[in-house]
């Protein structure tokens, strides 16, 4: 499945179930205890299809979320990169607002037809109808929380953000993970000769395409650190499928689709190096003004002295004996032993392998 379809089924799905619940939950504040709180002024039974609302409030929700998908996946696939945020959010804005006016006229024909009762659906109705501005400002309030949720995850990576507001690493916890260090091969060399402005351009491009090639392999990013990347997963996420050598090779095979691009737009076509490694490190909750995750734990310096060797032996991975015997598919890969190795400021030994395919 390619990466863009992935992409869009995870936004889709994510979009369906908020919209769906968040509008469960809008009929549930408007319509719920109605027919008793009404009572208290009449003694007529006004007949009103209670359950007939929450009905078309999952049909609104479903609709909504099915088209808020496919609207916000198509900006930030071909648009965003166009439009500043002003004019994409007023754009956005306008279209939510023509597919609101378009859904709830739709539903008030229907919903006519049950009740049996005329409602204010001419044209034009929307302009001074309470019901219509109620759920707008509802819509807006909505679309906000979604928004930030989707920047808390783009910021934080996919979960994290859960653990964060649950607070799992208010205290320091230990965990066992997977660390790759990614980096740029020769680039001094390539920002000097292109400029500090297009290298910028350059580094945002590759990775851009990193980011193509993270869902599927289940891996987050940790942190960017100039040119290089620190990618992570859980042991579990990492070894299954062999996601976390798999994601280098991936990546490698998404900046050769690109070739002639980097070529055409900065004169030079990127190579990454890496290093792997995995063990148990701790992670915490810092910062008061501006709140990180972080990482300590020595293999976090392992993993980036692993990447450091690449140059050395002229490898564009290399990986530590403990993934190596972590791998499903080892008949898959070229294995290269580059022997035991004194890592510098390690006191124990460490046996490094180039894996190539």
């Amino acid at each position: 499945m390619s990466n863009r379809i992935l992409s869009f089924l995870q936004l889709f799905v994510t979009s369906v179930v908020f919209w769906l619940l968040a509008f469960i939950f809008f009929m549930a504040i408007r319509y719920n205890g109605l027919v008793e709180e009404l009572a208290i002024y009449t003694d007529e039974d006004l007949g009103l299809p209670i359950f007939a609302f929450y009905k078309y409030g999952v049909i609104l929700g479903l609709l909504l979320g099915v088209c808020y998908a496919i609207i916000e996946y198509l900006f930030d696939e071909f648009l965003s990169k166009k439009l500043i945020l002003g004019v994409s959010v007023v754009a956005k804005s306008l279209i939510y607002l023509i597919l609101i006016i378009i859904v709830l006229s739709l539903l008030s024909f229907r919903i006519e037809e049950q009740i049996d009762i005329d409602l204010p659906n001419e044209r034009g109705w929307w302009r001074t109808d309470p019901f219509f501005w109620n759920t707008v400002i509802f819509f807006v309030s909505a679309s906000i929380v979604f928004s930030l949720i989707r920047i808390a995850n783009d910021k934080f990576g996919r979960g994290m953000f859960l653990n964060i507001l649950l607070g799992k690493y208010r205290k320091p916890r230990e965990e066992e993970r997977i660390l790759m260090f990614l980096d740029l091969k020769d680039s001094t060399k390539i920002a000097e000769q292109i400029g500090h402005i297009k290298y910028s351009k350059f580094i945002q491009e590759c990775f851009r395409d990193l980011n193509k090639v993270l869902n599927k392999h289940d891996a987050e990013v940790y942190q960017y650190v100039g040119d290089e990347a620190v990618v992570t997963w859980t042991t579990k996420k990492g070894f299954k499928k062999d996601n976390c050598v798999n994601l280098f090779f991936a990546f490698q095979e998404q900046l050769k689709k690109r070739h002639q691009f980097y070529l055409s737009e900065f004169g030079f076509e990127p190579i990454f190096k890496a290093g792997i490694h995995f063990g148990k490190l701790m992670i915490a909750e810092v910062g008061t003004m501006k709140k990180e995750i972080a990482y300590h734990g020595d293999v976090i310096n392992t993993a980036s002295r692993i990447q450091s060797l690449c140059n050395s032996y002229d490898s564009s991975l290399l990986i530590s004996e403990t993934i190596l015997n972590n791998l499903r598919t080892k008949s898959l890969f070229k294995i290269d032993s580059k022997g035991i190795i004194n890592l510098k400021g390690k006191e124990k030994s460490v046996e490094v392998f180039g894996l190539s395919k």
